[in-house]
Formats: C-alpha cells, structure tokens, sequence
C-alpha cells in the first residue's frame, strides 16, 4: 500500500506536474550553436595553422637572401648602362639631326655626291599598265634613265611588301623590278589603300637614307609629268631651304562616315571643319632638311585618313616655307604647269 505524505509541502510539491520554461530551452540551443561554432572556429583555425607551417618548410629554402656587394654592384651596374642608353639615344637623335644617315656620312661640300631631286612615283599591284603607260612617255627607261641619274635626277617607282610576305604579288614585282630597275620596294611598308598615309613616312624617311638630294618629290601614278620643266623649276630653288612646295589648298573635312574623303578624326579640325593650308597630295616636295625632319621623328608624326593632309600637319610646327606654285595644279589650264591628269 502506498504510502501517504508525512507533510504539507511534500504534499504541495507532489500535486503540480514537472514543466521548464521556454527562456531556460532557448538558452540552452543557443549555448549549443554558439559552442559549435566556437569549435568549428577552433578547428579551421588548427587546419590554416598546419597549412602555414607546411607552406613555410617548403619555403624555407626560397627566402630572400640578403644581397652582397656584388649583388649590389651589380645592380648600380644595371642602372649606369641604362643610363648610357638613354644618352646614346639622345646622340644617335642630335646626329640624325645633323645629318649623319643610315648609309653614310653626308657630304654637304661634295658635289659629287650631290643629287638635285630623287621623284618618287606610287604605284600599286595592280598598276603595272600605268607604269608601262608612263615608261612610254614622260620617264625614262635602260640607259636614258642612267643618264638622267647623271644629271643628279632619280626616278623610281615606289611601292611596299604585299600583306602576305612573298606572295605572288611580291614575286611579280621583283621579276618586274629585275627587268626594268626603276622601282623603290619600301620593305617596311604594307601597301594598302588604308596605308597611304604611312607610305609617306616611309617613302621620305628611306629615300634620305638612301640618296643625298636637294629635294624629294612625291608624285601620284595618275598624272603626266614635264619632266624637264620640273627639272628647270627645282634648279632656279635648289639653295633654297626648308621648300615646302606645291599646290597648296584647303578645304572642307569630310565628318559623315561612308562618304568619299571621310576623315575619321574630323573633331581635331575645329568648329568650322576645315582642313588648314597644305600642297596638293597629287604633286608635293619637300626639301631636305624637311625630308630629314620626317626621318627623325617619323615614329611620333601623326598622319591622318589622307597623305597629303598628314604631310601638310608635319610641316606646320615647323620653319618651313610654303611656296604655292600654280604650275603644280594638275587640274588647273595654266600652259605652263609642270603636270596635267592623266
């Protein structure tokens, strides 16, 4: 038989039932996860401590040593040679300007090695009907064009490498050059319509390491040349310096992609959009020392989408004196002028 209890709050405790409160469970979960983060903590930490010191043994055999006086002098050593680079740059530069070329050594007192005029003629792959056109007519061909190159005039047809080196674009101009030898290959240069205005600082740049003259001229493959009246016209201004000679024009800049003579660079001309004052892309010269100046700093000159306006932005930050000469407007009825449109 059960037993009935001896006392009130015996009896008291054993009337109401077992219950916890919900503050004491939430304590506790929560003193559950936070202790197994902790440990989750403590763990990672363990593994990142293991993974440093595997790191470092590998390592140990790779620090940095410190350096030694050779070391250092070898470093000091480093820094002088780029030094005389840099003053062996700004030499070869004073010399270019002075007129110490690629081939040799300019002889401004000897007439000898003086020319009057090298005349560069562009052409292109597909012109050879053109050149056989003006071989016929104003230039000259085998023995006659020697014999103009002892009158100290030089002609030859200029053209660059196809964009596929050795092709049979390449080869054909080779077997042609070898038969007639009146051309001028820019090697470095890709011909290209698009790079027209590149072939003008190559044509420049080689031609004055390559014939000491008194003027280059550029002349495009579709106009007739009076050979002996540009001869004639160079002659009476060959003591003159810094010639920037030609048909000179301006004109409106072209800012309307797909049109013809689009200048993709058209914001650089100002609010009015015109071109500034420049000599006729189909017949210009330059002197010398202009020749000479593109040579130097033909890695930094600016061309545009047209040849003539790229050479026109060469001369304007220089000395140079524009002679506009009406005999060079080939379109022009002058009966004088020294071209006409073919």
């Amino acid at each position: 038989m059960e037993s009935l209890p001896t006392t009130k709050s015996e009896r008291r405790w054993r009337s109401k039932p077992l219950h916890t409160s919900k503050p004491s469970l939430l304590m506790a979960l929560f003193s559950c996860i936070a202790w197994l983060y902790v440990a989750g903590r403590l763990w990672q930490d363990a593994e990142n401590r293991m993974l440093l010191a595997d790191l470092l043994k590998k390592n140990a055999g790779q620090r940095p040593r410190v350096l030694s006086v050779d070391d250092k002098l070898a470093v000091l050593g480093c820094k002088d040679l780029e030094r005389r680079i840099v003053e062996a740059e700004m030499d070869l530069t004073l010399a270019k300007s002075q007129g110490y070329l690629k081939n040799h050594l300019q002889q401004s007192g000897s007439s000898s090695s003086r020319i009057l005029a090298v005349i560069g003629v562009y052409t292109g792959f597909g012109s050879r009907l053109k050149r056989n056109v003006f071989r016929g007519s104003w230039m000259p061909r085998g023995d006659a064009l020697k014999k103009l190159e002892e009158r100290g005039v030089v002609i030859r047809f200029v053209i660059g490498r196809s964009a596929n080196r050795g092709d049979s674009l390449d080869r054909n101009i080779n077997v042609e050059n070898r038969s007639t030898k009146d051309f001028f290959i820019l090697e470095g240069h890709e011909e290209a319509e698009e790079e027209l205005p590149k072939k003008a600082k190559f044509f420049f740049s080689t031609a004055v390491q390559t014939w000491n003259a008194d003027f280059y001229v550029k002349v495009d493959d579709n106009i007739d040349l009076d050979l002996e009246g540009l001869i004639e016209l160079l002659e009476r201004r060959r003591d003159q310096n810094s010639s920037y000679i030609g048909c000179m024009k301006s004109g409106d800049v072209v800012a309307e992609e797909g049109k013809p003579w689009y200048e993709p660079e058209w914001w650089k001309f100002g609010d009015e959009k015109s071109y500034f004052r420049h000599a006729s892309g189909s017949l210009l010269i330059l002197s010398k020392s202009l020749a000479q100046y593109v040579y130097i700093n033909s890695a930094s000159l600016k061309v545009y989408a047209h040849d003539d306006i790229s050479i026109g932005s060469w001369m304007m930050g220089l000395q140079a004196t524009y002679i506009d000469d009406n005999r060079f407007c080939c379109g022009s009825i002058r009966q004088d002028k020294v071209c006409s449109l073919a």
